[in-house]
């Protein structure tokens, strides 16, 4: 049995208790820690602090800031197992995609350690006669980081170590649901030296939200979650006068094309529909054949959905864990049966799932439906789970029709061996991360993660200069030093 962990916010560089619900391990049932659901009051005391330290961590030289990352960077790199294995036991995915998100999670502590180029401002001399002007950036103030509970050690660190070298305080909500993965984090940033107040977490749901949306001092809200969410966060922080990016929910289409390697177009996919039970938001939950490529392809990722290995993510040699709650299992498994109704067919299924030795975990084997109805609830719907849908098409321009017919625009991907396919494939695909041969679209740190339509609110993304550019603002200064003063000295 493990541990019963009590989760705790760190506010003030003090860990702090709060009123606790449970967390459970999706994979075996057992209860793993309580967590607190923050009252506003938490997160007030976390914004006044934040803004006292403020003041100070503003004033210390940029190149000063990004020595706490350095050392982050190193002391996350020394405990990626441990933060890696938490991940799997309260996310529910393989110990392999747990360390791949902590890659990236360091990957964005890295490109944040770049943030004294990156945030260099711009100066043009005599603009007019005698007159210089400046652009300079400075810290937008408290921010706040609200995260889901499908990457919680990977998302946060899209935001907080770009805020935090910008010059800014920060805020972390964690999901609920996956809890004790920040408690590791946070473990450690005790250990590089920050100065108290600069990073703060509180744990909570709903109303530890809307705390921090409503609060004067939080001057800006990154978020990730679903677009219902994302749209309500986005608005009511704009409503309260704060700069905020809010990314939300996916339906990613991929396109396979009869010139495709279908092995390789197989393998590539069936990782990204069923990589992490398909809970992320970059994960491929529609594949549109077409002409040809229908019957080769059906057949091909039906049998890579069979054999995968399906069960605890800390156990060797399983492939895919399981979903988050028993509540998301029988919400995915009702969209399964509804699209049935609907007219598709599930030619896998992976309903009922009982894994041995684990028959309390919620798991939801890979599924794969054939012949959805264009305008089929689950056609359109983020699933958020390990069931792939296809459709078939006769032409490329139908299959873009298809693709930019969505609500979303987070990924697209084709598969394809014709330059020119890709090409207008790529120019004409309305979604923000384009992946050509490339299941899970994912950009770099030094890139945006992009998103457009209902897969994205704001202007600015993550990672990179976006964030750079989110984390700050510009001020422009115009100056005059009449020649006539000069004369003085």
């Amino acid at each position: 049995m493990p541990r019963i962990e009590k989760i705790l916010n760190y506010i003030d560089g003090e860990w702090k208790e709060s009123s606790a619900r449970e967390v459970v391990n999706p994979a075996t049932g057992e209860l793993l820690a309580q967590t607190p659901l923050s009252p506003r009051k938490d997160v007030d005391t976390a914004a006044q602090v934040a803004k006292q330290a403020l003041q100070s961590w503003r004033r210390t030289p940029v190149q000063d800031r990004v020595q706490y990352l350095f050392r982050l960077k190193r002391l996350m790199d020394e405990n990626i197992d441990e933060i890696s294995r938490t991940i799997t036991m309260e996310c529910g995915k393989t110990l392999d995609e747990a360390r791949a998100e902590m890659r990236r999670a360091i990957e964005n502590v890295e490109v944040a350690c770049g943030t004294p180029i990156l945030s260099q401002g711009w100066v043009s001399e005599d603009i007019a006669s005698g007159i210089d002007e400046h652009m300079i950036r400075q810290p937008v103030g408290v921010c706040a980081v609200i995260v889901p509970f499908n990457f919680p050690g990977m998302i946060p660190f899209w935001y907080l170590p770009y805020a935090l070298a910008c010059g800014n305080t920060c805020l972390v909500k964690q999901s609920e649901k996956v809890p004790k993965t920040m408690q590791v984090v946070f473990r450690l940033v005790e250990q590089i030296g920050l100065p108290k107040g600069v990073l703060n977490l509180v744990n909570g749901a709903k109303e530890a939200v809307d705390g921090i949306l409503d609060h004067p001092d939080i001057r800006a809200v990154s978020f990730v979650g679903s677009t219902p969410v994302a749209r309500y966060v986005f608005s009511r922080a704009a409503a309260n006068g704060k700069r905020a990016q809010c990314q939300g929910g996916a339906k990613n289409p991929v396109v396979i094309l009869p010139d495709a390697d279908m092995n390789m177009a197989t393998a590539i996919i069936a990782d990204s529909a069923f990589g992490c039970a398909g809970q992320r938001c970059l994960a491929v939950s529609l594949v549109i054949t077409v002409a040809e490529a229908r019957q080769t392809f059906t057949d091909l990722i039906s049998e890579a959905a069979r054999n995968r290995v399906v069960g605890y993510g800390l156990d060797e040699g399983v492939q895919m864990g399981p979903v988050i709650s028993a509540q998301a299992r029988d919400r995915i498994e009702g969209l399964v049966d509804e699209s049935i109704k609907e007219g598709s067919k599930a030619v896998v299924d992976g309903r009922a799932a009982v894994i041995n030795g684990y028959e309390k975990g919620s798991f939801i084997r890979p599924t794969v439906l054939v012949d959805l109805p264009p305008d089929g609830k689950i056609t359109r719907t983020e699933i958020f789970g390990p069931v792939l849908g296809m459709i078939h098409v006769d032409t490329l321009e139908e299959a873009l029709l298809f693709v930019n017919g969505g609500e979303y625009g987070n990924q697209a991907s084709i598969f394809t061996s014709s330059g020119a396919a890709a090409r207008k494939f790529r120019y004409e695909a309305n979604a923000g991360n384009i992946g050509i041969n490339i299941g899970v679209a994912a950009p770099m740190a030094f890139f945006p993660f992009s998103g457009w339509r209902e897969s994205f609110f704001g202007d600015l993304h993550g990672q990179g200069k976006d964030a750079v550019d989110f984390f700050t603002q510009k001020k422009v200064v115009i100056e005059r030093w009449p020649r006539e003063w000069s004369r003085k000295f």
